[in-house]
């Protein structure tokens, strides 16, 4: 067993996925001899070339399109996009192209791109490298879409991304990179199935449901409300398309009451999603109004990001809101 963080286990998993399948090549700004902007490829070049390892100029639209036209012709490719919050050049590409390349070919054409993106805030970083846009994928059918909290589930879900067919928006919680830590399993064949939410802790009280870097602000959560004997089951999504439904619902009818927290905006973010499927499917098992939080409806603000974000605190006002009822 290794211990490991998730930028580590980024590098190591696309190294050991990079010697399992010669099809594999890496695109991206920086990704080369820089190693990207976190390091995470650092070293690959000198291991596997420049025709695998491809520095791409500062054009988001043409790695993607790239991406794509390598995907038809047998590769398979993994860009990296430095920031979520650069995506947007390449979004027509995405939502138009490759979302539905295997739909409109009848599936004779592969789509078997993944596209690696650090996402949220908390790293001082700004309006223009903080966003948490994760809703955006997920409202395009064809797009899975990933969003590991720890290293484990990184390598995990990374290897089912890089193994499967279709394409994955793998979203990174960057502000996490190098602070969360674990062990990893040494099975080159470990996998974590999309679809798949892990409950992280039991509880009979409230149910409370989050993904990414926001995880470790709801564990500290679970632990003020412990203090105040309010018992929490606590839920990481993991994938949020596909979406672990049963798991969340299970949950909802064992405990009556749910609290749903994200870093992205309130507004359409995607647990309005979860949200709407709970209150269609498990209304008759609720004892109290479901409670969402997420980032303050504004853009994503330089000195007051720990205002924006959800802080153990204002989970725990949810946690007691819903718990209250």
């Amino acid at each position: 067993m290794t211990i490991s963080n998730i930028v580590q286990t980024v590098n190591e998993t696309l190294r050991t996925e990079m010697r399992r399948n010669g099809n594999v090549v890496l695109l991206g700004e920086d990704i080369g001899k820089d190693g990207g902007v976190f390091r995470a490829t650092a070293g690959l070049l000198n291991e596997f070339g420049q025709e695998r390892v491809i520095d791409t100029p500062i054009a988001e639209e043409g790695i993607i399109g790239m991406a794509i036209g390598m995907s038809m012709n047998g590769l398979e490719p993994v860009v990296e996009i430095q920031f979520l919050d650069f995506i947007y050049p390449g979004f027509n590409q995405i939502v138009s192209e490759l979302a539905k390349l295997r739909y409109r070919s009848g599936g004779h054409f592969p789509a078997h791109v993944v596209i690696r993106a650090p996402s949220g805030g908390g790293i001082k970083g700004g309006l223009y490298h903080s966003q948490s846009t994760e809703a955006y994928f997920t409202h395009t059918p064809g797009l899975f879409v990933a969003t590991p909290s720890t290293p484990r589930d990184t390598m995990g879900l990374m290897r089912t991304a890089m193994r499967g067919s279709d394409p994955v928006m793998f979203l990174e919680p960057k502000r996490i990179y190098r602070t969360v830590k674990e062990e990893l399993p040494a099975d080159e064949e470990f996998t974590i199935p999309f679809g798949k939410a892990k409950v992280l802790k039991e509880g009979t009280g409230v149910t409370l449901v989050s993904w990414g870097a926001i995880v470790h602000t709801c564990k500290a959560a679970v632990e003020l409300a412990s203090k105040e004997n309010i018992s929490v089951e606590l839920i990481d999504m993991r994938t949020l398309m596909p979406f672990d439904l049963d798991t969340v619902l299970a949950s909802v009818r064992k405990t009556g009451r749910v609290v749903i927290a994200h870093e992205a905006t309130k507004i359409s973010g995607f647990g309005g999603e979860l949200s709407a499927q709970i209150a269609e499917r498990a209304i008759d098992s609720l004892q109290a109004p479901i409670v969402r939080l997420g980032g303050i409806d504004a853009p994503f603000p330089y000195a007051l990001e720990k205002t924006y974000l959800p802080s153990p605190e204002r989970i725990l006002r949810a946690i007691r809101k819903a718990a209250g009822y």
